[in-house]
């Protein structure tokens, strides 16, 4: 009996709803048509199409859609009229800007959508407007802080196709200066600049533009008293117009206005809910690079790295065909350099999917620090690649300066210091400089020091012991002899591996050095560079004891050049101009540049670049950051030209190359240029801070 009753409960509820279905569909038939009289009836005959043009870029209320289709609430509607009437329709899109009643009779539309239901439109010659079928609120967009009143002297951006309200605002808000742009997004993109001081739009459309990730820290105003009523519009022919007659747009409106009157506020409901809810904003992978910029800059840098040790290693591989002496060394590196690049690359990749994954700040912060550790290493990578690239070619050469040797050792103790610490190594150092000024090239002799320091620590255990000894005398011919030594207590090597340690590609592989990074080339370009400075390195060790790698090199003597004398600039008042054409490179250098309190300027080329300084005040820009290659005119030609300008700041002006070219010609044409420095791409953040520092802090010495 119980399955029976619930068989029957179940066929009365099922008899129930087909009933309730069947009186929906009565319902909805019995308005499938409107009333019409014999003349609207014979229009609908004679014009069973109507060709309608609609705005393409107000989402969600009229747009074209991926599909190229007319979407949104308003073709819902008209799809909804269009049954009601039994006229059809067929939707173009309109062109952005301005339409005019030329181009629509021109074209022969009968109907223009989503027009403004107001007193000008309905007065207007041309045209004739049917009743409001979408009614919402126009709201102001502004930046956060903005004062915003009626009687304020503000600027605001209306787009193409909003050209109507322009009476509108100058009733309500008399003193707005009105601005056009072609799009909502231009508009958007104005207020967000500072160009101008609002945007004025459908409350619906501002929803939707409002989620994209760069306008969310624009503020939404409610504006009282301006209701946003959209409408169809008839193009009829007035004067010597050819084209549909007065007449016949009044009975088309006719239709149209009994057809929105059987609109119930339900369907319109319905079918806005439905197009905001499938129309929402898609997040693009330009909103996740804006969101997680830092994150995202990282991440170009290692393409970049990978791009180029990939080439590397291509190059590389030719050379092995050419060479097979060396194939055992050099299919060892091509092991050895595989391992390298894919376990930081394998990091990197997987440190940017959690990033991505992720919205806790303290993690995202915590994974581009590591991100930044694996891409430092990787740089160090292609660094020793180049070197040992321009080593063999003889492409590389030495700079002859004055070198404070006392500051060298401090800068090379304090890292070493530091990175023996990290490892609980016992470190010391003795350096007794009888000359602590001699001529030569500061780079490269840090570079062999910080790299024989970096040596003992990867293969000293934790606990062991590092020394640093310097010690300096006087040659027959009057120049210097430089000897370092670097004596570690880690586990030595076997006089085999000492025969072959300072060739290319060779590492050590033992149980200390396991998990150690490195192609195998430091020890060979440190070798080769101490030659080129008429020295030599030596290693002497013994398994289970340790080693000491002894460098030496010859010198000059030397004076040390005097400090510049100090200019009175503020840190507030310092400008730099940044020139550079690559739009990512730049924006991050501005970004870099603004999170450390200095106002920046971007030049897109040295032209540009030139012109801006040409018409800044004097002593507006006090460092200019130089690409060099850029179109146009490039970094070299451009840094020339402002320092022949007649102008007093012109010689005095801080101008460094940032650039990726960094060969030994890039910085000697850079110099030659009246550049006063170089800073390597991809940019230390650090360096580039500390040389606009610097720069605040003396005058450019002219040489006059």
């Amino acid at each position: 009996m119980k399955g029976l009753f619930r068989t029957a409960s179940a066929l009365l509820i099922a008899a129930l709803l087909i009933c309730l279905a069947a009186v929906q569909i009565f319902a909805a038939n019995s308005m499938a048509a409107v009333s019409l009289t014999p003349e609207e009836e014979a229009h609908v005959a004679s014009h069973p199409t109507l060709k309608i043009g609609y705005v393409q870029d107000r989402i969600p209320v009229s747009f074209t859609d991926e599909n190229g289709e007319f979407a949104g609430i308003s073709r819902y509607i008209f799809d909804r009229v269009s049954q009601l009437s039994g006229i059809d329709f067929e939707y173009i899109p309109l062109p952005d800007g301005d339409i005019t009643y030329d181009y629509l009779l021109s074209g022969g539309f009968d109907l223009v959508s989503s027009v403004e239901y107001n007193k000008e439109n309905q007065t207007a010659r041309g045209i004739l407007i049917s009743d409001p079928y979408l009614s919402s609120r126009k709201v102001v967009v502004a930046r956060q802080g903005l004062d915003f009143r009626f009687d304020a002297n503000l600027s605001i951006a209306i787009s193409s196709g909003s050209q109507t309200i322009r009476k509108v605002l100058g009733q309500s808000y008399p003193n707005f200066e009105i601005v056009d742009y072609p799009s909502i997004s231009a508009c958007f993109a104005a207020v967000r600049s500072g160009e101008a001081d609002l945007l004025m739009q459908n409350q619906y459309v501002v929803e939707y533009w409002i989620s994209e990730p760069i306008n969310e820290k624009l503020n939404v105003i409610p504006v009282l008293g301006l209701d946003d009523q959209l409408c169809f519009s008839a193009v009829v022919a007035f004067g010597d117009n050819a084209g549909p007659s007065q007449q016949d747009g009044e009975v088309l409106i006719e239709i149209l206005n009994k057809a929105i009157s059987m609109l119930t506020e339900d369907e319109l409901g319905s079918f806005t809910i439905k197009a905001i809810m499938d129309n929402q904003y898609r997040y693009t992978f330009r909103d996740f690079l804006y969101r997680y910029r830092l994150a995202a800059t990282v991440f170009v840098i290692s393409a970049i790295v990978i791009v180029v040790l990939v080439g590397l290693l291509l190059r590389q591989r030719i050379r092995i065909a050419e060479n097979k002496a060396d194939d055992k060394a050099r299919n060892r590196f091509l092991s050895t350099m595989s391992h390298e690049i894919r376990t930081p690359l394998n990091g990197i990749l997987g440190l940017n999917y959690l990033m991505s994954q992720t919205e806790d700040g303290a993690k995202v912060k915590e994974y581009l620090k590591q991100s930044d550790v694996t891409a430092t290493y990787l740089l160090s990578l292609i660094n020793d690649m180049l070197d040992m690239s321009g080593l063999q070619s003889g492409n590389l050469e030495l700079s002859a300066a004055p070198v404070d040797l006392k500051l060298v050792l401090d800068a090379v103790n304090s890292i070493a210091e530091n990175e023996m610490q990290k490892k609980n190594i016992t470190y010391s150092a003795d350096a007794k400089l009888d000359w602590p000024c001699v001529s030569g090239d500061q780079v490269r002799i840090q570079q062999v020091l910080l790299h024989l320091l970096d040596n003992a620590k990867k293969f000293t255990s934790e606990g062991g012991k590092v020394e640093f000894r310097l010690a300096q005398r006087l040659l027959p011919d009057g120049r210097v002899l430089i000897e370092a030594e670097v004596t570690d207590n880690g586990r030595g090597m076997s006089e085999d591996l000492q025969k072959h340690i300072f060739d290319a590609f060779v590492r050590q592989l033992d149980t200390v050095s396991k998990g150690t990074q490195g192609a195998g080339l430091g020890l060979s370009i440190s070798r080769q560079l101490a030659r080129m400075m008429g020295g030599d390195l030596t290693v002497e060790s013994r398994p289970g004891e340790g080693s000491t790698f002894k460098f030496t090199f010859t010198a000059d003597p030397a004076e040390l050049p005097e400090s510049g004398a100090r200019a009175n600039t503020d840190h507030e008042s310092i400008r730099v101009l940044v020139a550079e054409d690559n739009e990512l490179n730049g924006e991050i250098i501005l970004e870099l540049l603004s999170e450390h309190g200095y106002a920046a300027d971007l030049a897109e080329n040295g032209r540009v670049a030139l012109e801006m300084f040409s018409e800044s005040a004097p002593g507006w820009y006090g460092v200019i950051l130089m690409d060099l290659l850029m179109p146009e005119m490039d970094g070299f030609e451009a840094a020339m030209a402002i320092r022949r300008l007649d102008r007093d700041d012109a010689e005095r002006v801080s101008i460094f190359a940032c650039s990726a070219n960094s060969t030994d010609q890039d910085r000697q044409k850079a110099a030659e240029s009246g550049m006063d420095g170089f800073i390597t791409k991809p940019v230390d953040v650090k360096l580039m801070l500390k040389m606009i520092e610097e720069a605040r802090g003396s005058k450019r010495k002219t040489g006059k």
